[in-house]
């Protein structure tokens, strides 16, 4: 059910605009995930998006001949310039 759930979410919020959005659609599963399944299931949440997120960043790396680590700073960067406080 939690796999199904990652790529719900997912399906929802690739392509929102304004992207500021996705965070609160994230926010809105993570509660009913919470309510239904307990810290289990938000568990299950995390490791699923994780898996996802880590076979994508790996994908792109090697789409764009970059390494893991330049990705992952542009994406440390772009949240700090996104909250530079935290």
């Amino acid at each position: 059910m939690i796999s199904q759930t990652t790529v719900a979410l997912l399906r929802k919020v690739v392509g929102l605009e304004p992207a500021e959005r996705i965070p609160q659609e994230a926010l809105y599963v993570a509660d009913d995930v919470l309510e239904k399944y307990g810290t289990d299931g938000l568990r299950l949440l995390v490791m699923s998006m994780t898996g996802w997120a880590a076979v994508e960043i790996e994908r792109d790396a090697m789409l764009s001949g970059r390494t893991h680590e330049a990705l992952l700073d542009d994406i440390a960067l772009t949240c700090l310039e996104a909250n530079p406080d935290g």
